[in-house]
């Protein structure tokens, strides 16, 4: 293949193209017309002599050829981008929206105490915080979120990420609860649950009660000791499942951060959950196109900051 003959925009437009598997979408997101991003396939398909993107009943779907070259182009336009992007600071009176995926359980123990120091620093940026149900991975992997936190069992693994920090579990529920006194795995077994979680991305679907494994750590904790909790409630919210724990005769068991939100509550009583429960991790994910965003180093700073005080 003579070097002379690539056009550095195809590389940009085969990136795109292999992202979005789509010549309408991949055109929008590079402002051009679809017959100009449909010229810029032809000349792909003549530069690699390959389809690289073929019409299946499920769209387009990428050769053999195509997947290869996927991990290869966007490694060779991100260090391009390295060499020709200036190093510079991120400038503090800046009007920038930052787009952040949160948990509500990350939303509560982390993003107060980032929003605080980002007012102080640069008090014109906003933080637009979206919940998992409103964020895919595609919207990471293409910059148009600049970052997740949450839980995750899976990440794509073109994502860059860091552990924020790991955390236990605790059970939350009234003083008023007749289990209060002598707290027990008996009594545990005895109580109604709520169950809270999400992880990942994307819109949830219905719980099956029975389905142990997909239920997460605690039932697969309890599973392994061959128990079984009663739940009566199931929410995808850790500031309602405290809330449904002041009722008399339900427990939430919770991350021990979350809970020790309301450690000061009279309405409420933290304990430790009578078996074991494995940690787990909150960790940032972000999309490898913004690595080297100024701004955003910036804010993954400030993040890393908060969560290692």
């Amino acid at each position: 293949m003579d070097l002379g003959r690539i056009d550095l925009n195809l590389l940009v437009h085969l990136d795109v193209l292999l992202r979005e598997q789509n010549v309408t979408k991949a055109a929008s997101h590079l402002g051009i017309t679809q017959p100009a991003m449909s010229n810029g396939l032809k000349r792909l398909r003549l530069l690699f002599e390959d389809p690289l993107l073929v019409r299946t009943s499920d769209g387009m779907a990428p050769t053999e050829l195509a997947l290869k070259l996927k991990p290869e182009v966007r490694s060779i336009l991100f260090n391009i981008e390295k060499v020709i992007q200036p190093d510079r600071n991120f400038d503090l009176k800046s009007k920038r929206v930052f787009r952040v995926m949160a948990s509500d359980y990350a939303e509560s123990t982390l993003i107060p105490a980032v929003l605080s120091v980002v007012r102080e620093q640069a008090p014109n940026i906003t933080l637009d915080v979206l919940t998992p149900s409103d964020v895919s991975f595609e919207d990471v992997e293409q910059g148009r979120v600049d970052m997740a936190i949450n839980r995750f069992d899976t990440l794509p693994q073109s994502f860059h990420q860091k552990t924020l920090w790991s955390d236990t579990f605790s059970c939350l529920m009234s003083p008023m609860n007749p289990l209060v006194q002598g707290f027990n795995l008996e009594n545990y077994l005895l109580a109604n649950h709520i169950w809270v979680s999400k992880t990942g991305f994307g819109v949830g679907v219905g719980v099956d009660p029975e389905d142990v494994q997909r239920l997460g750590w605690v039932d697969e904790a309890l599973g392994k000791i061959g128990k079984k909790r009663n739940i009566s409630v199931f929410t995808r919210h850790y500031q309602v499942a405290m809330l449904l724990a002041q009722q008399h005769d339900l427990v939430a068991t919770l991350p021990s951060r979350a809970a020790k939100l309301k450690s000061e509550s009279s309405k409420l009583v933290v304990k430790d959950p009578p078996f074991d429960i494995p940690m787990f991790e909150l960790k940032m994910a972000w999309s490898p196109l913004l690595q080297h965003n100024a701004g955003h180093q910036w804010l993954r700073r400030i993040i890393s900051g908060i969560a290692e005080s």
